[in-house]
């Protein structure tokens, strides 16, 4: 996948060490294809409320 750092750079990981589990979840979702196209296809607007209910994600605010 482009724009992904490699997965053997442990410095390009350093903030996913650092910010522990909820770094890490982001990580592996945000690789998921069905999710990058999940969140190409919702508008802005509809993201939270479809998110919340489709991947089981809460956002702040």
């Amino acid at each position: 996948m482009s724009g992904l750092p490699d997965w053997r750079d442990t410095v390009a990981y350093a903030a996913v060490l650092a910010g522990g589990r909820p770094a890490l979840a982001w990580e592996l979702l945000r690789r998921d294809p069905a999710y990058r196209a999940d969140m190409r296809a919702v508008p802005a607007s509809e993201a939270a409320a479809h998110f919340a209910a489709l991947w089981g994600l809460h956002f702040p605010g």
